[in-house]
């Protein structure tokens, strides 16, 4: 079965919830496992990943996780109930999808990161 690069952005972005504060020894860890993913575009992870979305949820995830601490962004701040982290959420697919709909060669760490910027209104 052959996935769309869209469709399997918009999972993996579903299913990555954003993080959460980190302390110094984990946000070094944090970058250190997503520093060597920053290659990656909307497209080159999907090949990469030949199917095995875990993968691009890592992927993902690690970038978001990334541009949240870069941003110092406290998502309890923003999102308290549930139904708000699920607004975010939705609001962060739309951005993702949109990110990689308008440059399939895109580098994923940006739109990951202005998907961030978006969602959060920064």
């Amino acid at each position: 079965m052959r996935f769309s690069p869209l469709k399997v952005i918009v999972v993996a972005g579903m299913l990555t919830s954003p993080g959460l504060a980190f302390a110094d020894e984990e946000a070094e860890q944090m970058m250190q496992e997503a520093l060597p993913l920053m290659y990656h575009t909307c497209t080159t992870v999907i090949e990469e990943a030949d199917g095995n979305e875990e993968y691009i949820l890592d992927v993902v995830g690690k970038m978001t996780a990334l541009s949240l601490y870069n941003r110092q962004v406290d998502i309890e701040a923003h999102a308290t109930s549930d139904e708000d982290k699920a607004a975010l959420r939705e609001t962060f697919l739309a951005a993702l999808k949109d990110g990689c709909a308008g440059d399939e060669n895109a580098l994923l760490g940006g739109v990951v990161d202005n998907a961030v910027k978006t969602t959060l209104g920064l």
